[in-house]
């Protein structure tokens, strides 16, 4: 089951990355309900894909200091 709701944080992230304050917004929900080892998982997958998204790359700091 917890790999379910990371799977699902990802596609949620993913979905509103075109908007940066949906995307805050959704990664304040995921370090709520993530488990710390799902955390290291999104920081890992988020440094990835935010390679692209130098918009979205100033916002990491929400899940770096978690």
């Amino acid at each position: 089951m917890p790999r379910m709701i990371y799977d699902y944080t990802k596609s949620i992230l993913e979905r509103v990355s075109f908007a940066p304050d949906l995307f805050v917004k959704e990664l304040k929900k995921a370090v709520r309900n993530l488990l710390p080892h799902e955390m290291d998982h999104l920081r890992n997958w988020l440094s990835y894909y935010t390679k692209e998204k130098p918009e979205l790359q100033e916002y990491l700091f929400i899940v770096e200091r978690n």
